[in-house]
């Protein structure tokens, strides 16, 4: 299941629509096919709607300064911080959102909770040796962070099994509110699952990439890899949050 859930929306995000549009260009000798998909994807990639899409998810959560952040009794971290796992002794392969690696440690040290949740991501196709919660708490001890205050959850390969690890967690320890800690434009989808597993939680949203201050001018229109990207994770963001309203009760 978890290949299909990475595979089924590509069919239905901008580059997989191209490629279907083009193929049955080929089949049927068809030209019209062609421009769609070429209109398709220059859309897609303009900045103007790339920085709009992500932009919208992103400002559904606000980012939080630390000192406004209330107690609670955790701080969770969701996955999908590091990248291809190092061989010992080299440089640990940090990705994209290693802010929210950067938000838990300073939220746990400045006093905002008393535990530091790092979630046991291991996907089948990474061929890690440990989970990436395993290997986040030592880079956290190796900040300072006391090893009695990290816990790691339970294996798991999305964020619906982050919601329910950290609901058992939270029923086994007696714990009553956590701070979540994601990226912001992922922040929309982890708040709905990890509120339908009954998890009462405290938003601080990380990693924003939406200027929301810059103008719109020629450059907004000229086509980049970097807003293609960002257009189909918001959309991919998008059909994830209507796929588990729809499941999810």
């Amino acid at each position: 299941m978890i290949y299909l859930n990475k595979l089924l929306p590509v069919f239905v995000l901008p580059l997989g629509i191209v490629c279907l549009l083009l193929l049955f260009a080929v089949w049927r000798k068809k030209r019209w096919p062609v421009v769609t998909a070429v209109m398709i994807l220059y859309t897609a990639s303009t900045p103007f709607v790339g920085e709009r899409l992500i932009g919208w998810l992103e400002s559904r959560y606000p980012a939080v300064p630390v000192a406004e952040v209330e107690a609670a009794d955790a701080v969770v971290v969701l996955g999908g911080i590091l990248g291809p796992q190092a061989e010992s002794g080299f440089m640990v392969n940090w990705s994209d959102p290693v802010e929210r690696f950067e938000a838990g440690v300073a939220l746990l040290q400045a006093g905002k909770a008393g535990r530091l949740v790092f979630t046991g991501a291991r996907l089948p196709w990474e061929g890690r040796r440990n989970s990436e919660g395993d290997d986040l708490k030592q880079l956290a001890v190796a900040r300072g962070v006391p090893a009695d205050k990290i816990l790691v959850t339970t294996e798991i390969n999305n964020t619906a099994g982050e919601a329910r690890a950290v609901a058992a967690m939270m029923r086994e320890h007696h714990w009553h509110r956590v701070v979540l800690v994601t990226t912001g434009w992922h922040m929309p989808r982890a708040a709905r699952l990890f509120r339908s597993a009954g998890v009462d939680f405290a938003a601080f949203p990380v990693d924003f990439r939406a200027d929301h201050h810059y103008p719109v001018s020629l450059l907004s229109f000229l086509p980049k890899a970097e807003a293609l990207d960002e257009t189909e994770t918001a959309m991919r963001e998008c059909y994830g949050i209507a796929y588990y309203a729809l499941t999810w009760r």
